[in-house]
């Protein structure tokens, strides 16, 4: 059965299907080394006969993956042995499960404008397919948003525009026309926000003139200051770093037929009568959705007009760009050239080419592990908002496994110990070199997101990779792959991760600046960016590990953990909004929180009988079941950038209604019966062979972007369904 395939591409302007005539996706592989994802195209029948596609590739391709129908489902635990039956084939050789992790679009413009900026060809495979996505997420009205089911906007137009006529697209094509259009319309490229002009200064179709400030001379700011950049959230701190060392240099590639041609598509006038200078500011309403400050402004206005032209000494700017390439050298090494993620990955890559030339072994190794994060599916490829999602699906993999019952079942131990042995494999054991040199956070012990050479603590990653282990070693008696020396390593590195001032988690690493330094954000089109902020589901994953943690370690540091604990149940009471819900930075958005919430407060005893908190969230969850009548939960994306609960405009989703049954069931809701026809809409919507469509997009990042994470739609289910039947029995919920 080919459910993959059918992925909604509602208000887009050509489905997928046209675009496979012109590539034949039976070629392409995908290959698994150690959790590090590489897709590759064969091009001779000999390498075809060598490598056949296994399931897991048809299915990420949208082919079909000739999976046998299964005996429909009428009670939860046939549901679950479905889904795992389908599930367990996509499962990677090294122990994970791989998966798209897209949505942005801002991301393939950076990879494509640095290869033709560094003189890198794209494979002709790979051009193709990236032609093929991008005009598949088109927009009705030619252009292209900020994410896949984003209203299109400058960024989003002008670099998708420019990414498809780098690869070879025509001017005179249809689709083209309408983009173009559709930019003018918005006012032209100029009218992006300062991530777009920095690119497309660097491509030569613009002039740097038009890019406020981001010297380098800031990381020369002594560790006190308040604004000092290591006091930045990691993302934009990575970020900054290679861009301000590009933006000192100055560096355009020189222009080419194409590029000049460009010159005049991406505007409403002819490039020689714009002033570029004038446009600093200049930004589309569509694209501002967090309008610079007048204190940005006024700091703007300084450095290009006093510190520039007057201050700005050729020793200080060598300093600068010498200490920038310094860090920039740090990132690297500490990432085998990975990098923390996709933007700043490519934008390293142009400093190495910058500095060391392209036949250094730095560029030459970044062009490689560029590959890392592209990634295919029946639309094209695209580019992963990181380099996997593989600690992290794998983690709540075991979690739902456990909850649902079977991870002592002999049919599926083999399958959850080579689960258990990729956390293995995954966990840091040791700390980055000059970590704090670099400003890098204490991560021996810890779990990334995706991979131990990309290498980042994060809390909940860490969190969950732990409460994983835990089941699998010490509840289930799996093998004793982790020491327990390790496992104390991870709640070393989780005790250091709590915000003094809230008692809160935050993500990489604990708070290190004000708020107010938001005044700061040039990036325009995110929020909430500068600094690390406390997230409930950071700090309620922190909280139901502790807790799992201590059953089997009740003596190590646990006064530390208890105050932890204390302090950190104060921040989620004190989180909770008067509605009784809580905000949610990392998926959509109300509903994601509130089950992290709700189980966290659940570990501590406190749920629907004895606890306000709990009740006013099962509460506010209740109220805002989906109107469609199947009694499922549906939120729109809306939600995470108007701060307020919007109904998903179609259809109740699958996810999220597996999420809100998660918390109800956690907080011990009495009611049993809107979770059962919940569970339900659920079991109706699953496919014959045991998976479930995609449907709406899962995640966020900043208040304004989505992003993909396709196999929630498998473990989140199989953990709802599982939770139900310890509560309430493995009832007959469907007649078939």
């Amino acid at each position: 059965m080919n459910g993959h395939a059918s992925g909604q591409l509602n208000g887009h302007a050509q489905s997928s299907a046209a675009n496979e005539q012109k590539m034949d996706y039976s070629k392409w592989r995908i290959k698994d080394e150690n959790g590090r994802h590489t897709w590759h195209y064969l091009d001779s029948e000999e390498q075809i006969r060598q490598w056949p596609q296994d399931v897991s590739t048809k299915y990420f391709l949208g082919l079909p993956t000739e999976q046998p129908d299964l005996r429909p489902a009428t009670r939860p635990s046939e549901s679950i042995d479905n889904c795992l039956t389908f599930y367990s084939k996509l499962q990677m050789p090294s122990g994970h499960w791989a998966c798209e992790y897209g949505g942005p679009l801002f991301l393939l413009p950076g990879l494509v404008i640095t290869r033709y900026v560094c003189d890198v060809p794209t494979r002709p495979a790979d051009a193709q397919a990236i032609k093929n996505y991008l005009f598949a997420r088109q927009n009705k009205d030619g252009g292209w948003g900020l994410h896949v089911e984003g209203r299109s906007s400058v960024f989003g137009t002008a670099m998708n525009y420019t990414t498809i006529r780098l690869l070879g697209g025509s001017a005179e094509d249809p689709r083209m026309i309408r983009a173009r259009g559709k930019l003018h319309e918005l006012g032209g490229a100029v009218n992006g926000p300062h991530w777009a002009k920095f690119w497309l200064s660097l491509l030569g179709v613009m002039d740097w003139e038009i890019v406020n400030p981001v010297p380098p001379e800031l990381w020369l700011l002594p560790d006190w200051v308040p604004i000092a950049p290591w006091r930045w959230w990691i993302h934009i701190r990575q970020v900054f770093l290679p861009m301000s060392f590009i933006w000192s240099r100055r560096y355009s590639k020189p222009l080419t037929p194409l590029t000049r041609a460009l010159r005049e598509e991406l505007y409403t006038r002819p490039v020689d009568e714009i002033n570029f200078a004038s446009h600093r500011n200049s930004i589309s309403p569509a694209d501002n959705y967090h309008p610079k400050s007048w204190v940005l402004n006024v700091i703007n206005f300084l450095l290009v007009w006093v510190w520039i032209p007057l201050l700005r000494t050729a020793s200080i700017v060598e300093k600068a760009e010498a200490w920038t390439w310094k860090l920039v050298q740090m990132e690297d090494e500490n990432t085998d050239y990975a990098c923390l993620a996709p933007v700043n990955a490519p934008m390293n890559t142009v400093v190495c080419y910058l500095k060391e030339g392209p036949d250094s072994y730095s560029f030459r190794r970044h062009v490689e592990r560029l590959n890392d994060y592209v990634w295919m599916n029946h639309e094209g490829m695209l580019m992963n908002g990181t380099n996997g999602v593989q600690v992290w699906d794998t983690s709540f993999t075991i979690l739902a496994m456990a909850e649902a019952g079977v991870a002592d079942n002999p049919k599926w131990r083999p399958m959850l110990t080579r689960a258990l042995a990729f956390l293995d494999a995954h966990q840091i054991r040791e700390e980055v070199k000059d970590r704090e040199k670099c400003y890098r956070q204490q991560r021996k012990g810890a779990w990334p997101f995706s991979t131990a050479t990309q290498g980042y603590t994060v809390s909940d990653c860490t969190s969950e990779g732990l409460r994983g282990t835990l089941l699998c070693q010490k509840v289930y008696n799996y093998p004793q792959l982790i020491s327990d020396e390790r496992l104390k390593d991870a709640v070393d590195v989780l005790l250091t991760m709590q915000n003094a001032h809230s008692g809160g988690f935050a993500s990489y690493e604990p708070q290190r600046g004000s708020e107010y330094m938001e005044f700061l954000n040039a990036a325009e089109v995110f929020g909430r960016i500068m600094v690390e902020y406390d997230y409930p589901e950071c700090t309620t994953a922190v909280v139901t590990v502790l807790t799992l943690f201590q059953k089997f370690f009740p003596d190590y540091r646990s006064d530390e953990i208890s105050h932890a604990k204390k302090r950190a149940l104060k921040y989620i009471h004190d989180a909770q909004r008067a509605d009784g819900s809580w905000y949610g930075s990392w998926g959509i958005c109300f509903t994601y929180a509130a089950m992290f919430a709700l189980e966290s407060l659940a570990s501590q005893g406190m749920t629907y009988s004895n606890s306000d908190a709990s009740r006013r969230g099962c509460e506010f969850l209740i109220s805002h079941l989906h109107s469609d009548g199947s009694g499922g939960w549906g939120e729109s994306y809306t939600s995470c950038e108007d701060k307020v609960y919007r109904h998903h405009g179609e259809k109740s989703q699958v996810v999220q209604t597996a999420w809100a049954c998660i918390a109800l069931l956690a907080a011990d809701y009495p009611d049993k019966e809107p979770v059962k026809k919940a569970l339900q809409m659920i079991m109706s919507r699953q496919q014959s062979n045991g998976e479930w469509l995609q449907e709406a997009i899962e995640g966020v990042f900043n208040c304004s972007c989505m992003i993909t994470y396709p196999n929630y739609k498998f473990y989140f289910p199989v953990r709802a369904m599982g939770m139900y039947v310890k509560k309430w029995g493995d009832e007959e919920l469907l007649k078939r």
